[in-house]
C-alpha cells in the first residue's frame, strides 16, 4: 500500500476510491474557455486577450484565398474574416453599410466575432446596457467599443456566424473534421471551407489536434485563454500560421513558419513565455478605457434600478387597491409558458419601459396600447409596426429562456432588429 494510502483518514480505505482520471487533453481548456462575469462588469484587454487579437488583425501578410468568386489576388486575414462576416447570409444591411462606412468599426466586430468563434464570449451576453433579457448579461468592452457604443450582442453574432459559408456550402454540409479541409486543400479546392468554418471545427477537435500540431498538453484553444504567461504576438502568429496550414497548402511554405515549425512538420511555431516585467506590460488597459468601462456599468446599473423601481410601483399600486375596484392602470405582468411548460413572469410591463426609454412618445399611444387590450396590434396587419406596437409584440410573444439562436422571428422582429444594429 502507498504512503498516500497509509495517510489518508481510516473511512477512506473502506470506501476504496479508484484514483481520480487524468483529464484528457482539452478538456481543462474547455471548461475555462468562457468569459465569465457578473452584469454590468466590464470585459478588460486581459479578458478579451487584447495584445493577441491586434497581431492577428494587424498583420499585412496577403497570404489567404479570397472567398469571394472572380477576386484572385491573397488578401490578409484581417481581409478574409471581415469579408467572410460580411458575406454571411445573416448580415443585415444595416450591419454591411456600418461596416463599410467605419472601417475601424468592421476590425471591431471581427475582433468580437472571433471571441464568439471559437466559444470566448458565449451567447449569454450582450454589449448594449438596455438589454432587458433575464437570462444574459451586459457588458461593456471598451477595447472593442471604440467606434460604436452599442455592439452586436453574442446571439445575433452567433447567428451571423454559422451562416458564414462559402457559396458552394450554402444548402450543403460544410466540411466537419481537419482531415476533410485537408482533402479539400490538397485537391486545390481553395479555400477548402469558410475561415469561420474551419475555426469551430479547429476549436471542436482541439484535443486530437493537440499532439499533431503542439507539445505538453497545450492545444488551440488554449492560445485564446488568458493567464498562461505566453508571449501574445507569437500566438498570433501561431494562429495565422494554422490557418494558412489548412485554408492553403499545409505542404507549402508557410509565410508564418519559425525555424522549428519549419522543420518538424506538423508542428507550429514555438511560443516564447514572457518575463515578469514583459507580462505586465501585455493587455494593459488604458486610463480611458477604465473611465469609459465605469460609466456604462453605472448607465447598466442605473437603467436596471429604474426598471425594478417602476415594476415595484406598480405592484404597491395593485395591492392598495380593493378586490371590487379592479386597476385602470397597466393589467399584471403578462404570463408566458417556458419550454419546459412551467410559468414565468414576462418582460417588465410596457408602460414601465416606455416611461424609460420614449417618455416623448406617450402621447401618440394608441389607446389598444395604453389599456393592453387582448387584441396584439400588427400581428395580421399589412402595415408596418409602430415602435410601441413592436415592442407590445415582443413582450407579448418572447420567451426569454430561449436562446437567440433558436427564436423564431417575424417580419416586423427583423426590420426592428437591423433597425438597431
Amino acid at each position: 500500500m502507498s504512503s498516500r494510502q497509509t495517510s489518508a483518514p481510516s473511512h477512506a480505505h473502506s470506501l476504496n476510491w479508484p484514483p481520480e482520471p487524468i483529464p484528457p487533453v482539452g478538456y481543462l481548456s474547455r471548461k475555462a474557455l468562457p468569459i465569465k462575469k457578473s452584469d454590468a462588469e466590464p470585459l478588460t484587454r486581459k479578458d478579451v486577450q487584447y495584445d493577441m487579437l491586434e497581431h492577428i488583425f494587424s498583420d499585412k501578410h496577403a497570404a489567404f484565398t479570397s472567398p469571394v468568386l472572380g477576386e484572385t489576388e491573397k488578401i490578409t486575414f484581417s481581409d478574409l474574416y471581415i469579408s467572410t462576416l460580411y458575406n454571411s447570409g445573416k448580415c443585415s444591411k444595416v450591419l454591411k453599410e456600418k461596416m463599410v462606412d467605419t472601417p475601424a468599426f468592421a476590425v471591431e466586430l471581427a475582433k468580437i466575432s472571433l471571441l464568439t468563434n471559437v466559444g470566448r464570449i458565449n451567447t449569454t451576453m450582450a454589449f448594449f446596457p438596455e438589454m432587458k433579457t433575464a437570462l444574459r448579461t451586459y457588458h461593456p468592452v471598451p477595447s472593442l467599443q471604440k467606434t460604436d457604443g452599442n455592439a452586436q450582442d453574442a446571439p445575433r453574432i452567433k447567428n451571423c456566424l454559422k451562416a458564414a459559408l462559402l457559396p458552394s456550402e450554402v444548402g450543403g454540409v460544410p466540411a466537419s473534421t481537419p482531415e476533410e479541409i485537408l482533402e479539400k486543400s490538397g485537391a486545390n479546392s481553395r479555400p477548402p471551407t469558410s475561415v469561420v468554418n474551419l475555426i469551430f471545427v479547429l476549436a471542436n477537435h482541439a484535443a486530437p489536434l493537440s499532439d499533431t500540431h503542439f507539445e505538453g498538453g497545450f492545444n488551440f484553444l488554449d492560445l485564446f485563454l488568458p493567464g498562461r504567461g505566453l508571449a501574445s504576438d507569437e500566438r498570433g502568429r501561431c494562429f495565422l500560421w494554422m490557418m494558412f496550414y489548412y485554408l492553403e497548402h499545409h505542404e507549402s511554405n508557410n509565410p508564418f513558419h519559425d525555424d522549428y515549425s519549419r522543420t518538424h512538420a506538423p508542428k507550429a511555431p514555438r511560443i516564447r513565455p514572457l518575463t515578469a516585467e514583459e507580462l505586465a506590460h501585455e493587455d494593459t488597459d488604458t486610463p480611458e478605457e477604465i473611465e469609459w468601462g465605469h460609466k456604462m456599468s453605472l448607465q447598466r446599473n442605473n437603467f436596471l434600478q429604474k426598471l425594478v423601481a417602476s415594476q415595484q410601483e406598480r405592484e404597491k399600486r395593485d395591492q392598495m387597491l380593493p378586490p371590487s375596484q379592479p386597476d385602470k392602470g397597466p393589467s399584471p405582468i403578462p404570463m408566458a409558458k417556458t419550454h419546459s411548460g412551467s410559468k414565468r413572469p414576462a418582460p417588465a410591463d410596457l408602460d414601465a419601459m416606455l416611461r424609460l426609454q420614449q417618455p416623448s412618445q406617450l402621447s401618440q399611444v394608441p389607446p389598444i396600447i395604453m389599456h393592453h387590450q387582448q387584441g396584439r396590434p400588427g400581428l395580421n396587419s399589412p402595415r408596418e409596426r409602430s415602435m410601441v406596437e413592436q415592442a407590445w409584440f415582443e413582450v407579448c410573444n418572447t420567451d426569454p429562456l430561449a436562446d437567440s439562436d433558436e427564436e423564431s422571428r417575424d417580419e416586423h422582429s427583423r426590420q426592428d432588429y437591423s433597425t438597431l444594429f
